[in-house]
């Protein structure tokens, strides 16, 4: 008997299909159908009763599947506390993350990371698109978190987090702060602030104009701090996206939904490594805050 029967079995059982099953587990319909058939025929006992395209397990099905299940789930355990044990000398987990970035998952994550790796040392960096897209690729961060603008490389692991809703946060004393939502065409005459460092500036600018539409003319601060003291002076909007939880606008701003013409405006952002870098704890601090976030978005729908 085989782990990779175990598998194919346990495979089946949950997804309700050999179809289904075999394409999870890589192979074709007829292979894993083999499979199973030379695991009953090693066990010299009937796991599976087939009638046309449906099937139900035998009494040894059920039991063969729940001792699988715990079986396998032991052996991926051991898998990567094994890895987990022979990178120890991976000492560092170095964070990147985008500067304009207003969630809580994030610290929450670096938090529980920490708590349950005391071992791991974290670094962590702000930065804009295109400075965390160069320290990643040149290997000076580990992981980074920060939105797509290129088509994904098989270089990376690129994990969406989440597809996430944008704001427009405005001065209550601007006259479009008291509408329930705000277009693009709204926005026209009123300054966008963004955050971005001199030498980045332009770049930034064009893709907000040229990828997402945005018509106004633009302002910059360095970081969200001193966009928001901007906005507070009435100086023009800030845009941000809802990644994760976020806390409530600060008094006299208003923080309202942005949309491209009839539609709400969204962005991903994902979690971005290098696969020549990957380790077990990058993976386990990706895998974290995915948790985070896909449970914010169940607990907001």
């Amino acid at each position: 008997m085989l782990l990779r029967q175990m598998k194919y079995f346990t495979a089946i059982v949950e997804s309700g299909s050999f179809t289904e099953a075999a394409e999870q587990c890589y192979i074709s319909q007829s292979a894993i159908s083999q499979q199973i058939k030379s695991l009953e025929l090693e066990l010299g006992v009937e796991l599976i009763r087939r009638k046309n395209r449906r099937f139900t397990l035998t009494t040894a099905g059920e039991y063969f599947y729940r001792q699988s299940r715990m079986i396998l789930n032991e052996t991926e355990e051991m898998r990567r506390e094994t890895i987990r044990i022979g990178q120890a000398d991976e000492s560092w987990l170095r964070i990147g993350y985008l500067k304009n970035y207003n969630g809580q998952e994030l610290q929450i994550a670096v938090a529980g990371f920490s708590k349950q790796y005391p071992e791991i040392s974290i670094e962590i960096v702000a930065g804009t698109h295109e400075e965390l897209y160069d320290l990643i690729r040149h290997k000076d961060l580990d992981v980074i978190v920060s939105d797509q603008r290129r088509a994904f490389s098989d270089d990376y692991e690129n994990k969406i987090l989440l597809e996430c809703p944008c704001f427009a946060e405005l001065s209550g004393n601007h006259p479009l702060s008291g509408r329930e939502r705000l277009t693009l065409a709204d926005l026209k005459r009123t300054p966008c602030i963004l955050i971005a460092p001199i030498n980045q500036r332009e770049e930034e600018a064009n893709y907000y104009r040229g990828t997402l539409g945005f018509d106004s003319s633009f302002l910059y601060a360095e970081n969200l701090e001193e966009g928001r003291l901007m906005v507070l002076g009435n100086r023009g909007f800030l845009p941000l996206e809802e990644v994760g939880t976020l806390p409530p606008p600060i008094p006299t701003i208003q923080r309202i939904p942005l949309y491209r013409g009839d539609k709400p405006l969204r962005r991903k952002i994902c979690v971005f490594w290098l696969k020549e870098c990957t380790n077990y704890y990058i993976e386990e601090f990706a895998a974290m805050l995915h948790g985070l976030m896909t449970k914010q978005k169940r607990q907001t729908i």
